[in-house]
């Protein structure tokens, strides 16, 4: 059982550390710079990416659903 907790925890630690450089990505406009990388590395780290994007999509709009947040 602890090997499966473990697993969910480095998980859960890797979709954070996706959607903070997602929202870094969105905020500032930096991205990874892969010109050198191998083509498998470069679908890696979009996929990997993306995954953040695609967390901060379904945040926002579950969180505008709600009488807690509203738009500016």
């Amino acid at each position: 059982m602890a090997i499966i907790g473990r697993v969910v925890h480095f998980s859960v630690d890797l979709v954070l550390i996706s959607t903070a450089l997602a929202g870094i990505r969105r905020s500032t406009g930096l991205t990874p710079a892969l010109d050198g990388a191998d083509s498998t590395v470069r679908g890696i780290v979009k996929g990997y990416l993306n995954i953040g994007e695609r967390t901060i999509d379904y945040a926002k709009s579950q969180l505008s659903d709600t009488r807690y947040f509203k738009r500016e």
